[in-house]
């Protein structure tokens, strides 16, 4: 799951408090990828090319991320978040919102992976494993982001360009990680690589959320207050 991960934060900026915060979503949903591709930098998590591919979709083996993709290390990264939001922005809601979005990426990350996941970092290693059904996992990661992405329209108004460079990047990025070579090593140029994929995607969703607003109706917004 890659674009896939930010349809939670385009249906919780839809629905958030006041304007929509998108690129503090957007941060959400690859929090715990931003933390992975860090610590795997660093030595204190690891992923490897294996041959035969861990899967169809994927050559890499994401052997050993107990902190950031096992459900308790997930849930302690969407409490983290919360906590600094409803401090920072002191907005509980909003916070929570952001913390469910975190939530999300381990739940999506389990149709799709082959068992890598686990609930507390040791075995058993769970995954659906559609990665082994292109077929399936492509519709689904599309249907899903552009569902999303058309449901954050609809509740939002504003100029039409940023929002269509945002996910042309997003498809563009995602063609590239389905049909582009796949990489040689899964070493340090790997995950910076990722890091700047989510970078740019993230800034132009914090762009995107500076030039919306939430639709009205009459005298009312159009929005969860």
């Amino acid at each position: 799951m890659f674009i896939g991960h930010f349809a939670p934060a385009f249906l919780a900026a839809a629905v958030s408090p006041e304007r929509p915060r998108l690129g503090l979503m957007f941060v959400a949903a690859q929090l715990v990828d931003w933390a992975f591709f860090i610590f795997s930098i660093v030595g204190i998590e690891h992923m490897r090319i294996v041959d035969p591919p861990a899967s169809v979709m994927s050559p890499i083996d994401f052997y050993h991320m107990p902190y950031t993709h096992s459900l308790i290390g997930t849930t302690i990264f969407a409490a983290a978040l919360l906590g600094v939001v409803a401090v920072l922005r002191r907005d509980v809601k909003l916070g929570a919102l952001a913390g469910l979005v975190v939530l999300s990426h381990w739940l999506l990350d389990w149709l799709v992976h082959v068992p890598d996941l686990t609930l507390d970092g040791t075995p058993p290693k769970l995954g659906l494993g559609l990665w082994d059904l292109p077929w399936v996992a492509i519709p689904l990661e599309l249907g899903l982001t552009l569902g999303a992405f058309a449901f954050y329209l609809r509740r939002t108004r504003g100029p039409a360009g940023p929002p269509a460079i945002l996910i042309g990047v997003m498809l563009l990025l995602q063609a590239i990680s389905w049909f582009g070579p796949h990489p040689e090593s899964a070493g340090v140029f790997f995950a910076m690589q990722a890091l700047l994929a989510f970078g740019i995607m993230t800034a132009l969703a914090a762009w995107v959320g500076e030039n919306r607003w939430f639709r009205k109706r009459g005298n009312l917004a159009f929005a969860l207050q």
